[in-house]
């Protein structure tokens, strides 16, 4: 009666670890983690997409004071040189010899001054770029933290379960002879975690063989009883 009874809480134990099983499948397997993974993905892109563009425009906003900068020099230099020409008191060759230099550095403002006006164009575009992705970043990141907070509350009362059948478990293996447990422990690793069936109108639970009125009795003869078939535990 003994073995009988040990037998009976293995199967009990087997309930609650597929159970266990169960649970713990469906908390690796909602439908809320791709959601989550696909929505992480799609912040990791817009982020680093954001920080290309945040570099562009800083490197944008360097060009444009190095231009005005220079534009501002060019500027100084061609005002000084106009005035000693409009001055007079040069020579031929001096007059010339400025007033080709004046040519030259009114071409080079014209130069700057287009080159300014380009990086300008560029460093707005460019701003609103950042800005809409910053934008966009930040729609990803609040979506994701919604699915995130589903995941939290589907897990949280999916604990609550396991830690009822963990409980449960807890209080049925004291019940269970070692060498039997261990049995159980190994088949369940091999038997897609079904390692114990009942025996019912001569059907095993576990593979859902019928076995002959012969195998019946071979299987009784063995201790812990065993399935002809697939070789689980049988409760007969």
């Amino acid at each position: 009666m003994e073995e009988l009874q040990s037998l009976a809480d293995l199967l009990a134990l087997q309930e609650v670890d597929l159970e266990i099983d169960r649970l713990l499948h469906e908390r690796q397997s909602l439908p809320e983690l791709d959601q989550y993974r696909a929505a992480h993905e799609e912040t990791e892109a817009l982020r680093a997409e954001h920080g290309e563009a945040a570099a562009a425009l800083r490197q944008t906003s360097l060009e444009l004071d190095k231009t005005e900068g220079e534009l501002e020099i060019t500027a100084q230099r061609l005002d000084a040189e106009q005035n000693r020409l409009y001055a007079g008191g040069l020579s031929a060759r001096d007059a010339d010899y400025l007033r080709r230099e004046v040519e030259m550095l009114t071409r080079q403002r014209s130069e700057a001054e287009d080159n300014v006006l380009e990086l300008m164009e560029r460093r707005e575009e460019q701003e609103k770029l950042a800005e809409d992705l910053e934008g966009r970043v930040e729609q990803a990141d609040s979506a994701k933290t919604v699915v995130e907070a589903a995941i939290k509350e589907s897990w949280k009362g999916i604990d609550a379960q396991l830690a009822t059948r963990e409980a449960r478990k807890a209080d049925i293996v004291p019940l269970i002879d070692g060498d039997l447990l261990d049995l159980y422990e190994q088949l369940r690793g091999t038997k897609e975690g079904v390692a114990i069936g009942a025996l019912t109108d001569s059907m095993c639970g576990g593979c859902h063989l019928k076995l002959t009125a012969a195998e019946v009795l071979d299987a009784k003869r063995s201790d812990p009883p065993r399935c002809i078939h697939c070789r689980r535990i049988l409760v007969i």
